[in-house]
């Protein structure tokens, strides 16, 4: 199986990303979260062979894949690389006609048992998205404190259980190392009562699993930052779409797209605006999208998706 055949995954919201992005012949787009290529493949569809497009995944494999998928389209330019320095990424003086972040994990890193990504599979704990650098979610387990852990379980899942499992872990890590996905699952189970876990609509270790991808991978700390960086790169007009898939991510995107929206920071009975600060954005489709009925049925990990859309003043 090729590379390209092995890294398949079905693009959320397509229909309304390419509503909203609104690519054209002769621009100039990125596309941030690369992944298996698919939102690639439409947008460079509807630019008809001109143009340029700009395809950034900090995996490795998701860039060898989309490349060979690809490869027909002369002006696809593949860079490896994390969106968050995007201004480092592309070429200098570069402007864009509109960009493009699907954030979180690609089905296809859930789907690879050896990334370490899945709770369903015992595998080893590696987790990150670019396996060229870093530490593994292992490493990071087997430093992190039961305090640091508490708090990245609670802020990057909201897990109403992370001083337990906190707990648990460094109980259970003093014994043997948590070194396996099922080593995992193991301390959540361990952690959580069966009644609870019973009652649980999902998983029960899918928000410690998430939490932790999120602090391997260093995910959102940066994202604030990187969605002004990217704002600052698109043409007046030009539109920055972001999809999402946790209330934690939409929260900084909705956030952030405010601030881009109104950054005065004047006191807000002050009767004139002394700070000087002025809207470089406006916010689009009235908030966030989310997938109609028709792609639930056809794609369930659309499930949680939404999509927030700004245009560049």
């Amino acid at each position: 199986m090729t590379a390209a055949a092995s890294f398949q995954h079905v693009p959320v919201l397509l229909r309304e990303v390419l509503q909203w992005l609104a690519p054209h012949p002769g621009g100039v787009y990125a596309d941030g979260t690369l992944g298996g290529g698919g939102h690639s493949q439409a947008i460079l569809g509807m630019m008809a062979g001109t143009g340029t497009l700009y395809g950034i995944d900090r995996d490795e494999a998701a860039i060898t894949a989309a490349s060979s998928r690809l490869k027909e389209n002369k002006n696809f330019i593949a860079i490896h690389g994390n969106f968050h320095e995007i201004k480092e990424l592309l070429p200098p003086e570069t402007m864009l006609d509109g960009g493009l972040l699907d954030l979180g994990v690609s089905s296809h890193q859930l789907d690879t048992p050896d990334r370490g990504f899945s709770y369903h599979e015992d595998a080893p704990l590696d987790m990150r998205m670019d396996r060229g650098q870093g530490e593994t979610a292992a490493q990071w387990l087997a430093r992190v404190t039961e305090k640091d852990f508490a708090q990245a379980l609670y802020d990057f899942s909201d897990e109403k259980w992370a001083a337990r499992i906190a707990k648990v872990l460094i109980e259970k890590r003093a014994v043997k190392p948590i070194e396996t996905t099922q080593d995992l699952v193991n301390v959540v189970d361990a952690a959580i009562p069966k009644a609870v876990r019973r009652k649980d609509s999902g998983h029960p270790a899918r928000r410690t699993f998430q939490a932790v991808r999120i602090a391997v991978n260093e995910e959102l700390d940066p994202l604030p930052k990187a969605l002004q960086d990217w704002m600052e790169l698109l043409r007046p007009g030009a539109r920055l779409c972001v999809i999402t898939f946790h209330s934690i991510e939409d929260r900084l995107v909705k956030r952030a797209f405010q601030q881009m929206k109104n950054p005065c920071t004047c006191p807000p009975r002050a009767p004139v605006c002394t700070c000087g600060k002025q809207p470089v954005a406006r916010v689009l489709a009235g908030g966030a999208i989310a997938p109609d009925e028709l792609e639930l049925t056809e794609n369930s990990r659309a499930q949680s998706a939404k999509l927030r859309v700004a245009e560049r003043l």
